[in-house]
């Protein structure tokens, strides 16, 4: 057998080249090790779990409850006041929407536009004129209202939701047959109509497909005229057609009020027949009023329970709808 190869031993010069290598690696080494901590301290990889973590946690620990007992049911949501005329606002009620149907809740979102209607009226030198909380409509009047709340408010609800993962679709209750009106108290406030019938076919394949449906508060008559519906009204009488699961009115205020000018007289829960009791001793009026009328409708008509909630609060939908403690005034069916 050949006997093993010797190793040659190395130059001077080939020892000094070797060494050399060996000492540039350590310093490439050393340098990406220290880059590595830099990246690790920006992303606070090694930072320790905070008292802000444990509430982060804790709050997703306590909505699950509420997304399982809440997914595939359905929530009718009337969007109005404050939260739609400030951005910050509008932003956080589009997201909780988003959420809200990335979890699998069936949301309806009835909106009305009373600020945006009241700007388009002054620039065009219509004064706006209300009685009862609701606003008396003729015809010129009437167009506005039309204009602002299909044409432009409608949509910009639609893309709202839509910018935030979701895909919403725009109607009023003229599309699809979806709500008939019929003329308030023989034309007393001129073209402001009441709901006289529901057809949900156009709302349930859309639902079921993952839809929002994002609907206006304007219908015809059976004569075929538009009319202005408070949108409560009809986010009160969808809920009831829809079988929903809660009905939840967007306010500018805290919820019912025993005294409308203290904040702390809130009732944070009540029963139908206590709702109505409020009305006949004149402790829930004007704006109100109407408000709690829809909540007791859609409650005799089936709905689990109806929320009044104020709506100048971030986030209040997810509040209301994946917390223990909600927010508001809730009106509860029984009793």
């Amino acid at each position: 057998r050949r006997p093993p190869r010797s190793t040659p031993k190395p130059s001077s010069a080939a020892s000094d080249v070797y060494k050399r290598q060996r000492k540039n690696k350590k310093i490439i080494h050393k340098k990406m090790n220290k880059e590595i901590q830099k990246a690790n301290h920006s992303k606070n990889i090694n930072k320790p779990f905070t008292d802000k973590d444990s509430i982060r946690v804790s709050v997703l620990s306590e909505a699950l409850p509420y997304i399982q007992r809440f997914a595939n049911k359905r929530i009718v949501i009337k969007y109005g006041g404050s939260a739609m005329a400030d951005k910050t606002l509008q932003n956080a009620v589009f997201r909780d929407l988003a959420l809200l149907s990335s979890v699998g809740v069936q949301i309806v979102v009835v909106h009305g536009g009373g600020p945006e209607i009241n700007q388009w009226l002054e620039k065009l030198g219509i004064k706006p004129v209300f009685l009862d909380g609701l606003r008396i409509t003729d015809t010129e009047t009437m167009d506005v209202v039309e204009m602002v709340l299909t044409g432009r408010v409608n949509k910009q609800i639609v893309s709202g939701i839509n910018n935030h993962g979701r895909l919403a679709v725009g109607l009023c209750g003229i599309d699809g047959g979806l709500i008939e009106a019929r003329t308030l108290g023989g034309g007393s406030h001129g073209l402001v109509g009441e709901v006289a019938k529901v057809n949900t076919k156009i709302l349930s394949p859309l639902l079921e497909e993952g839809y929002v449906p994002v609907i206006s508060s304007v219908a015809n008559s059976s004569d075929g005229r538009s009319h202005n519906i408070n949108a409560d009204t009809v986010a009160g009488e969808l809920a009831a057609a829809l079988g929903a699961e809660k009905l939840i009115l967007l306010t500018d205020t805290p919820g019912i009020l025993r005294n409308e000018n203290d904040p702390s007289s809130l009732i944070e829960k009540i029963r139908l027949s206590e709702a109505r009791e409020l009305i006949d001793k004149g402790i829930v009026k004007a704006g109100m009023k109407p408000k709690v009328e829809c909540c007791i409708r859609s409650l005799a008509q089936g709905v689990n329970a109806a929320h009044i909630i104020d709506g100048r609060t971030p986030h209040s939908l997810l509040l209301e709808v994946f917390t223990d403690a909600g927010i508001g005034t809730m009106v509860m069916g029984r009793g």
